[in-house]
């Protein structure tokens, strides 16, 4: 839970600093879907599904680092 909740904050960060930089949708659904993932994953911790929500956090990360390099440009 505590991983989510401090990569739902890098998140956010990070996402401010590329709407700086470039303002498009596409940055903000990439982001966002992230953000409400870490609040999934924050919430399957506390209800004690700790290692599918580490499984869906690895996953998502991935996802929105490769959608981040591929997709926006």
């Amino acid at each position: 839970m505590a991983a989510a909740s401090l990569l739902m904050v890098a998140l956010a960060v990070v996402l401010v600093v590329r709407l700086a930089s470039r303002s498009s949708v596409l940055v903000v659904g990439v982001y966002g879907l992230a953000l409400i993932l870490c609040g999934v994953v924050v919430e399957l911790s506390r209800r004690g599904r700790t290692r599918l929500g580490s499984w869906l956090l690895g996953a998502g990360l991935l996802a929105a680092l490769a959608a981040d390099r591929f997709l926006i440009p």
